[in-house]
């Protein structure tokens, strides 16, 4: 659905809203994402799957994205597009992109981690939306 940045001290917060959950975690990927790289990726068939499961959503979405960044940095990748798929307090999702490129993909902030700080997935009517801290 969509994400915007909200005024933060020192790290970038990020207010994510979906309609469904799995929009919600498809969205928190593209906005860590747009925060290290902007909007510069294309899908050129990088695949990767990943699965996993957490006691709790917010726990399963830090996961999430934690696992995200591992992956971006251990392999090189910056990943454009999330298919999420959420049952219950498990995730499998696809994430697709391109091989990093230090031409195209600089400019950004670097994160460190995602924060527990504040994290609750709320629902108003009918959005999902979630607060989150990326520590930069």
């Amino acid at each position: 659905m969509s994400f915007e940045e909200l005024d933060h001290t020192a790290d970038v917060l990020m207010r994510i809203r979906g309609a469904t959950l799995s929009e919600l975690f498809s969205d928190a990927g593209r906005a860590m994402f747009h925060v290290m790289h902007g909007d510069l990726c294309e899908d050129r068939s990088i695949v990767r799957q990943i699965t996993l499961e957490a006691e709790d959503l917010e726990s399963l979405l830090i996961d999430y994205l934690s696992e995200l960044l591992f992956i971006a940095d251990a392999e090189s990748f910056v990943f454009c597009t999330f298919d999420v798929d959420l049952q219950g307090n498990r995730l499998s999702a696809t994430l697709r992109g391109e091989p990093f490129d230090l031409a195209r993909h600089t400019g950004g902030a670097l994160i460190k981690g995602i924060s527990y700080f504040g994290l609750e997935i709320i629902k108003e009517k009918d959005v999902y939306m979630v607060d989150i801290i990326f520590d930069i």
